[in-house]
C-alpha cells in the first residue's frame, strides 16, 4: 500500500467529501491514516482495527504525527453487529477484504450501511477479481497463497461484493483500475 498511496490519494481527492469524518476500517499499522490525514487536513480521520497490536501501532503513528485531525484509534471488528461509532461521512477500507473471511466483507457492508449518511462514500482498495478484467498471474498466485494460509481468505469477485452490497442498499457507483493490479471501488447508500 505504501508504494501506491499517492495513487490512492489521487482517487480519494475525487471521491471523499471536502469536510467531515472518515472512518477507516482495518487501519493496520496506522501509516496510511496519518498520510491521508496530512494530505486531507479538512477531514477528520477515525482509524480503527480489531487487533490490539495494530491499535498500539496506530496510536504511535498518530502521536508521532501530531496531527490534530486524527482521532485515537477505535477497536472495531468489521463482523461485529455494533460498531463503536454511529455516524461517518465516509468509510475507507484498504486491503482487508481479501485477508479476512467473507463474513468480514459482509460485516463491513452492514456496518457501512448503518453509519453512512445518504450519498456518503464507502471506498475500498485492494486486489479484486472482475469478470470482464483479465486477472494478472501475480494476483492468481497471491490468491492461491492466501487460500493456502486460510481457506476463508482470498481475492473476492467485484460482482459478488456488489450483489451483497445491493442487499444492504449500497450501490457500486464506480470502479477504478489502479497500479499493481488493484482496484478501487466506490459504493454509496
Amino acid at each position: 500500500m505504501l508504494r501506491n498511496r499517492e495513487y490512492i490519494a489521487e482517487v480519494l481527492s475525487e471521491w471523499l467529501p471536502e469536510r467531515g469524518l472518515v472512518l477507516e476500517v482495518a487501519s493496520g499499522t496506522g501509516e496510511h491514516v496519518v498520510f491521508f490525514a496530512e494530505r486531507f487536513p479538512k477531514l477528520e480521520w477515525q482509524p480503527s482495527d480489531a487487533h490490539p497490536d495494530a491499535l498500539a501501532s496506530i496510536a504511535s503513528w498518530r502521536d508521532a504525527s501530531g496531527l490534530p485531525n486524527v482521532r485515537p484509534p477505535l477497536e472495531l471488528d468489521a463482523c461485529a453487529a455494533l460498531w463503536p461509532i454511529d455516524r461517518a461521512d465516509a468509510v475507507l477500507n484498504i486491503n482487508m477484504v481479501h485477508i479476512s473471511p467473507w463474513a468480514a466483507a459482509l460485516g463491513l457492508l452492514d456496518g457501512a450501511a448503518r453509519v453512512l449518511t445518504p450519498g456518503a462514500p464507502l471506498i475500498l482498495y485492494g486486489p479484486w477479481l472482475k469478470d470482464d478484467i483479465p486477472t494478472a498471474p501475480s494476483n492468481l498466485a497471491f490468491d492461491r497463497d492466501l487460500r493456502s494460509r486460510d481457506p476463508q481468505w482470498g481475492l473476492r469477485r467485484v460482482e459478488d461484493f456488489a450483489a451483497a452490497a445491493e442487499k444492504r442498499r449500497l450501490s457500486l457507483e464506480h470502479m477504478r483500475r489502479m497500479p499493481a493490479n488493484n482496484l478501487m471501488l466506490l459504493l454509496r447508500p
